[in-house]
């Protein structure tokens, strides 16, 4: 269940950033790049989360650490300097535009990691 509301958090931000940069980057290059960005990060975690083993694991916690640390960051200076955010992104104001979902998500899938963590044998 995880992974599917990654890939589709994936295919919405993928879409949703080709179809700005295609036709509007002028307007809001830098909000632009980060909706792009954040299809990045999403398709990496969808393909980490859905993958095994450890190396797997590690990219999966990467990219949910910084898909949280993105939402938290773009999130407050969409709220604080809101005129550099005119144009919204994945993540302005903590996802808003997407129910919060990706404020969450980040969440869940770090709990899950964690719950899912390598055991590690000492010798």
């Amino acid at each position: 269940m995880l992974v599917a509301v990654y890939a589709i958090f994936a295919l919405a931000a993928t879409s949703r950033a080709g179809v700005q940069i295609s036709t509007k980057f002028h307007e809001a290059p830098l909000a632009y790049i980060l909706s792009a960005f954040a299809a990045v990060v999403y398709i990496v975690a969808t393909i980490a989360l859905a993958r095994r083993g450890d190396g797997w694991w590690r990219v999966a916690l990467t990219a949910c650490s910084i898909e949280l640390l993105g939402v938290l960051t773009i999130g407050t200076l969409s709220i604080v300097d809101a005129a550099a955010f005119r144009h919204p992104t994945v993540w302005s104001v903590y996802g808003e535009g997407y129910l919060f979902i990706p404020l969450v998500l980040p969440v869940i899938g770090l709990y899950w990691l964690r719950k899912t963590a390598p055991t590690r044998v000492t010798a």
